[in-house]
């Protein structure tokens, strides 16, 4: 019986012969021809206005915290599940994390109860697409707008997701992407930052060069460059970008079998889901979907954790997810102590089966025979 990983980088053919060919042109540091060719890949096909490749989507989200100039005494709105790095960007630069409770029926955060958050030092409100489908985008523009607070998308998981027809990335004041190898697309590691604000373009190409106006220098822009503001080396290098160029060039053919895959398990799972045995993930009318993960959340820690251990004997590797942020040792007590019970539901309930490209439908047929057996 052959074991099923949670994940497997998946290789398109391409990529070390561009990695090869970055080698050879003599250019293997950041911002050269394949770093440039992933930028206009993404303002062109989805018409976002800047882009910028980093190392990381945690350095994106780091350029994020820097434009957004907040620092001690300001205050940021942040979903309590979601990866550490939604919050940490902001937090480097002494801001206060005010949590926030996902939605009782997914796990994107409940916009509806986010009112009460609002101080007169709110300066951010980061919204993370759980899954790559969307939040409610038009809710959480029309709240950012009214109280002046700046939208972060953190669409890490969200590539070539689409709120009502609007890619995701392209519609808060900035965003953040990941390449990492668990992702739909991936660079091993890497990330992208997304100015869709015109304010934020000039200085994050200054953030993005350690501070400098090197971007400009040689562009022709300017006859020198020197030292004019904070920032970090953030560009990834050019082997990073040729393997993730590589992948570009096949997204869509990722994106049909990752979608196929997602249609095979919540075909194969639908009769358990309507017995009540658990709940599947749920694309609203306004969203479509990436298939960049397939979950399941269980009635109980108890289940969930019975369910990991009966795949994990059958050669199968399923994982939970985000502990609650509210509650890590690390910010426990700096939490005002508000409950936020749908997070720590999905904290407690949700699995995460296998999904990567690999994958063949009779895996999944396989997984979900298991799984059938387990709940009956």
């Amino acid at each position: 019986m052959k074991p099923i990983p949670f994940n497997k980088p998946f290789m398109t053919g391409r990529e070390l012969a561009y990695m090869q060919d970055a080698v050879d042109s003599g250019k293997i540091s950041g911002n050269g021809t394949y770093t440039r060719k992933c930028q206009h890949f993404f303002e062109e096909t989805y018409g976002f206005r800047k882009c910028l490749l980093t190392t990381s989507c945690t350095d994106a989200l780091e350029m994020c915290a820097l434009l957004s100039g907040v620092g001690p005494g300001d205050e940021v709105i942040v979903p309590s599940y979601t990866f550490v790095s939604s919050a940490l960007a902001f937090v480097r630069q002494g801001a206060k994390i005010v949590f926030a409770d996902s939605c009782p029926d997914n796990p994107n955060i409940d916009v509806t109860k986010l009112e009460p958050l609002v101080s007169p030092k709110t300066r951010v409100l980061v919204v993370v697409h759980y899954a790559g489908v969307a939040c409610d985008m038009d809710k959480v523009m029309e709240f950012a707008g009214r109280h002046g607070l700046l939208v972060v998308e953190d669409a890490a998981q969200a590539i070539d997701s689409r709120y009502k027809g609007r890619p995701l990335g392209g519609i808060g004041h900035l965003a953040a992407f990941s390449f990492h190898e668990t992702k739909n697309v991936i660079a091993g590691e890497g990330g992208m930052l997304v100015v869709n604000d015109g304010r934020f373009v000039h200085r994050a190409e200054i953030l993005w060069e350690k501070g400098t106006n090197r971007a400009e220098f040689f562009r022709g822009e300017v006859n020198k460059y020197g030292w004019v503001d904070t920032g970090s080396s953030f560009l990834p290098s050019e082997l990073n970008a040729a393997f993730l160029w590589a992948q570009l060039e096949c997204l869509d053919r990722i994106q049909d079998k990752r979608k196929l895959l997602w249609e095979t398990y919540r075909d194969r799972l639908s009769t358990l889901e309507a017995r009540g045995c658990f709940r599947m993930p749920d694309i609203p009318e306004y969203a479509t979907n990436n298939a960049h993960m397939f979950y399941l959340v269980c009635r109980s820690i108890e289940e969930r954790t019975a369910l990991i251990a009966r795949l994990k004997e059958n050669g199968v590797l399923a994982v939970f997810h985000y502990l609650s942020l509210h509650s890590s040792p690390y910010y426990k007590d700096r939490h005002d102590g508000r409950a936020l019970p749908c997070c720590d539901r999905f904290a407690d309930c949700l699995v995460r089966l296998p999904m990567y490209y690999e994958l063949l439908p009779e895996d999944v047929d396989r997984i979900c025979s298991i799984i059938k057996e387990f709940f009956n």
